[in-house]
This record gives C-alpha cells, structure tokens and sequence, in this order.
C-alpha cells in the first residue's frame, strides 16, 4: 500500500469515527428507507450468510440478521472503530446473537473465499478508494450465484443531499485523496464495470427517496459539521451562505431532501468462480 492511500485511510477512519454519535442519532433514521430498499434488493432468506460492507453503526446488518434468522448470519464490516462499537452495542440491547462485527476495508475483506450469499453495501462503494479492488475482493467472498447489492447517491442535479454536501465542501480544503464522496458514483458505470471483469454481473435500478431537516441549523450539524469543522469562522460564515443560497431560502422552515437513489444490483457468475479456481 502506498503512502498515499495510508493517508486517505486514516483521514477517511477520523472522519467516521468523528460522526459516529451523530450517525446514529441523526442520519441513521433518515438513511433507513435506502437501508430498507438495499435489503429487499437482496433477497435475503432464513440460513443465509450476509456481508454487510460499510456496516458503519450496524442498521442494515442487524436489520439483516432478522432476516436470515433461523440458522443465517451476518458479518459487518467498516473502518471505523467508533462505529463498530456502537454496532455491537446495538447488537447486544437487541439480543441478535447471529451478527458479529469486524474491522476492515472493500479493499482487503476479513474473510474465507466462497463465503456469503449475499453483500450489501448501503452508501458505501462511494468512498471505496480503489474499487477495482473491492469488486474483485467481493468477488471473492462471494458464493457462486451470490447476491450483490449496493447503493449510491445520484448527482447533486438530482440528489440534494449531494448538493449539499458537495457546496459545503467546496470551501474545504481537498481530501487527501481524489474520486472519493457522495457523488463520487453519480455515474455508477465505472462500478457495474469493475464488478463485471471480477465476475459479478450487475445493473442499475433508482428509486427516488426522501427525509426531512426541521431547519438549516440543523441540517448543518449533522452534514457538514465535520467538513467544516477546520475552516476559519469567516470561511465557514461563507460556505453556510451558500448553501443557504442554494437550497434554504427560509432557513427556519423544515426542508424534504428529495434523492435519486442508485443500486448496483448482481450476481456472481458460475463461470467467474470455476475459472478462478483453474487459474
């Protein structure tokens, strides 16, 4: 790994450890319907072995692990070592003995060749650094015939929590790595592609999806708060300016976050895994 990508990692690893409370209490809630629609994609049944991949603080896995009770289980996988603490205390209060979490990256997955049914990744392969790489290792711990499923925001032209966050970032200073964020696979081609020369073939369905922020203030918070946090009180004064401009003519009134919803939806080929095995 190059020093680069050690850097990229550990910038990515401090920012979701820094949300992870906020996470949980704020965007988890509102992240539920792109959980929802992920899961259902999956077809997930009683027995099944289920990844969940960027599993951040636990909501689509232990939803999972309901799933494919009796006699399945899931694992859940993120960077984030805050967020799989609160992962596995939500765990424990539910009483879900069938979910475990570890920490990992798409890149490099903890786990055996051949191993689950099913991926899920909710909001995940857009901040995936080499995802040539985490094809390929999906790839590989999928069964064949396995289930593949993850989704991906639309473009800030038709996603307004990319609008958002990418007019608040714009007076950031740039992240240590380039091709990575929330409208990083508005285009979701590039990943159909990767996941097709690693054996998976897949395609693109959207749906239109939506939450609600009672005000600008808050919505702030819990979206740009961490972005912005190093920017100067000028400079932050600027970039609340203009997404105010943008998206919040009254900033005291609610405002509905209306967001195209991309899901990369396959299946591992039989052929992938048998030449695999001769290579």
């Amino acid at each position: 790994m190059h020093q680069s990508e050690h850097e990229a990692i550990r910038w990515q690893t401090g920012v979701w450890d820094t949300i992870s409370d906020i996470y949980e209490r704020q965007i988890d809630r509102r992240f539920a319907p792109v959980v929802e629609h992920t899961l259902t994609r999956a077809g997930l049944a009683s027995g099944h072995s289920v990844l969940d991949l960027g599993t951040g603080t636990g909501s689509a896995a232990l939803k999972a692990a309901q799933l494919v009770a009796p006699g399945g289980s899931v694992l859940g996988v993120d960077l984030s070592a805050e967020m799989l603490e609160i992962a596995h205390g939500r765990a424990e209060r539910a009483g879900l003995r069938n979910v475990s979490f570890r920490e990992g990256r798409a890149e490099e997955l903890p786990a055996e060749d051949d191993t689950f049914d099913a991926i899920v990744s909710s909001l995940c392969f857009m901040y995936v650094i080499d995802r040539a790489a985490g094809a390929a290792e999906s790839a590989r711990v999928l069964k064949p015939s396995g289930r593949f499923v993850a989704a991906v925001w639309g473009g800030p032209d038709e996603c307004d929590i990319v609008l958002f966050q990418s007019t608040a970032g714009s007076f950031a200073p740039p992240p240590p790595v380039t091709g990575v964020g929330p409208g990083a696979l508005a285009d979701p081609s590039s990943l159909v592609a990767h996941l097709r020369d690693a054996g998976i073939e897949a395609r693109v369905e959207s749906e239109t999806l939506s939450f609600e922020f009672p005000d600008f203030e808050t919505a702030w918070d819990v979206l740009a708060g961490v972005t912005t946090a190093k920017l100067t009180d000028e400079r932050r004064d600027e970039a609340k300016a203009a997404v105010r401009d943008v998206m919040w003519p009254d900033p005291n009134e609610p405002r509905v976050f209306v967001n195209t919803t991309q899901f990369v939806v396959g299946t591992r080929i039989e052929s992938a895994a048998r030449s695999r095995s001769r290579a």
